[in-house]
């Protein structure tokens, strides 16, 4: 049986495409998910092909840059533009989970994570954690680790404002992304069996 696991993203710059593809590239790693990457910008036109991919998808990933403590307004309007089917309860009992990156290392990105998981818990999704301890958390740390950022909601990442993506989001934010992606595909599996 194979599974599928949409990325929805928006990027302002670049770096959170970065990580979005980390999160895609690691659900496509599990055996038998196909992963697929939706920028907000296809989900403009009540009709795109993209809204039936995430209709038929089993799991869903949000991701935007936090932008002044939220979503960016890209994002939102995603967010807003998903009202039908939240009236008619058409991603009920799908997994969702999520991703942000800012330009500060808190940059207030739990608020983001906080109305990815609100979206989700109002079209009777079930949320996804990080699932991953909290690294560089101790002095045997390092900016290195895999959750270098300490979250627990979704995957977090930091990029330097003056440098573009080639630079940023750091390997550590990335390897954190893509153990989330596999995560999220893993708990698709299981799931829906």
């Amino acid at each position: 049986m194979s599974y599928s696991v949409c990325v929805v993203y928006h990027s302002g710059y670049g770096h959170t495409l970065e990580q979005a593809k980390a999160v895609a590239e690691g659900a496509g790693s599990v055996d038998g998910v196909e992963s697929t990457l939706i920028a907000v910008a296809e989900l403009e036109a009540a009709d795109a092909p993209a809204w039936d991919a995430l209709d038929a998808c089993d799991a869903m990933v949000f991701g935007s840059p936090t932008y002044m403590g939220s979503a960016s307004a890209a994002f939102k309007a995603f967010m807003e533009a998903t009202s039908q089917r939240w009236m008619e309860q058409r991603w009920a009992m799908k997994l969702a989970a999520g991703f942000t990156n800012s330009g500060s290392q808190n940059g207030d990105k739990q608020n983001t994570l906080m109305q990815f998981i609100t979206l989700a818990a109002q079209h009777g999704m079930l949320w996804v954690n990080l699932n991953q301890m909290p690294g560089n958390n101790s002095t045997a740390g390092s900016e290195n680790d895999m959750n270098r950022l300490g979250a627990s909601l979704g995957a977090m990442a930091q990029s330097a404002v003056d440098a573009g993506p080639d630079v940023g989001p750091t390997q550590a934010d990335l390897e954190t992304a893509k153990a989330f992606g596999a995560h999220v595909a893993a708990c698709a599996s299981r799931w829906n069996k």
